[in-house]
């Protein structure tokens, strides 16, 4: 009965494999989540989802596939008349107090409560509004929908008031996990997390418990060992353009400046605009008067950095191939040449591009710099991000 639910997963993108699906049965049948349409949305989601960024995929094909899990028509409370006791007391004790269980029992039990609702449902003649006995809404009766009792049965509500049974999918609380969105700040560090190295420097400050464990057990002593912390070693130089086309992209922009900060104990970064040239700032107010040369920081960082350009690369041409180009100064030597300095000297180097890549073709300065970065361009989506630091990496 699942096999919808699997082929809508692959459809959507989930790289779902049949072992998972398998297992995914076997937990089912082992009846792990029984009566519980939440549990089984998480029981279903741990079993086959395994990178958080297909979670909204997973969520948008749970949906589609499941969707009025929670709703129980009039036809269906009908057909569901003779739902076993035992199944309506182990839903009883998942979700209801003491205090609600007796108000239940007050009504006469829960083979009353159904055997009412199907007398009710044959008395009554249309919408109901308000009031203790009617199946309707904004009551205070176990039927119904929008009103209040401690545990009734739902009919026509498309969602919970009272938070007896919320939907959690179609929350879809991790919606921009999607690996093919733009990134927002907390993906962004996600992915940036496949950039970081660990290495043990510096002094010996951290408390080593496998060594001093094994070293007491040798000497038959208290013999404390201790080691170097643990510190993120890797070491970022950031190049981010500005102005002009990269305007509304400004946003996304300081989004991964944002997380790139937070990730990176040694992060520098530096503006330019359009293109690399012979100077760039750290200053944007003062990007006229307080100009670092460019050739500083090739003699200034070691090859032991990972470089980081993050441009729309959208400008002219001449811009980038020949001397004077540039549009707001005269640059003695084009940009291409600053460009390929910089990779010779950072050879761990990629260019990041908010511009989404189905545009890329239609504008030629994105080639230009892709080929001169030997394709070592990549969007700016959770996917783009992630490919990236994985070159970066090796």
């Amino acid at each position: 009965m699942f096999l919808p639910f699997f082929e809508q997963l692959r459809k959507i993108g989930v790289p779902v494999s049949l072992r998972e699906f398998l297992a995914f049965l076997e937990a089912v049948r082992a009846g792990l989540v029984t009566y519980d349409p939440e549990g089984f949305y998480y029981l279903a989601r741990s079993a086959l989802v395994k990178d958080e960024k297909h979670i909204d995929r997973f969520d948008r094909a749970f949906a589609k596939t499941f969707s009025g899990l929670e709703t129980i028509t009039a036809e269906q409370v009908l057909e569901a008349v003779d739902i076993p006791r035992d199944w309506l007391e182990k839903l009883a004790e998942k979700h209801l107090s003491e205090a609600e269980k007796a108000e239940i029992q007050a009504l006469g039990g829960f083979d009353k409560l159904m055997e009412t609702l199907k007398e009710r449902l044959k008395e009554q003649q249309g919408r109901h509004q308000g009031g203790n006995k009617w199946i309707g809404t904004a009551g205070t009766s176990p039927f119904g929908a929008y009103g209040y009792n401690p545990q009734g049965v739902r009919i026509g509500q498309e969602e919970s008031r009272h938070q007896r049974a919320v939907k959690v999918w179609d929350k879809r609380e991790f919606r921009n996990f999607d690996d093919t969105v733009e990134l927002g700040t907390r993906n962004i560090k996600v992915a940036l997390k496949r950039l970081r190295k660990w290495a043990r420097d510096g002094a010996l400050e951290e408390l080593d418990l496998d060594g001093t464990i094994k070293a007491t057990a040798e000497h038959g002593y208290l013999d404390v060992q201790t080691r170097p912390e643990r510190r993120n070693a890797i070491k970022v130089l950031l190049f981010l353009d500005v102005g002009g086309s990269m305007d509304p992209h400004v946003k996304i922009v300081e989004e991964l400046f944002s997380a790139a900060k937070a990730e990176f104990k040694h992060l520098e970064h530096y503006y330019f605009h359009n293109c690399l040239y012979e100077g760039v700032w750290q200053d944007n107010r003062r990007r006229w008067d307080a100009v670092i040369p460019t050739a500083d920081l090739l003699n200034t960082y070691g090859p032991d950095y990972k470089c980081i350009f993050v441009g729309d690369a959208s400008m002219s041409p001449f811009e980038i191939a020949y001397p004077g180009g540039a549009n707001e100064h005269w640059n003695p030597e084009t940009g291409q040449i600053w460009l390929e300095r910089a990779r010779a000297q950072w050879p761990a180097n990629l260019w990041i591009n908010p511009v989404p890549e189905r545009h890329w073709d239609y504008t030629h300065s994105i080639g230009m710099i892709s080929e001169i970065f030997e394709n070592r361009m990549y969007p700016m989506t959770l996917q783009g991000l992630d490919h990236g630091m994985r070159v970066l990496s090796k």
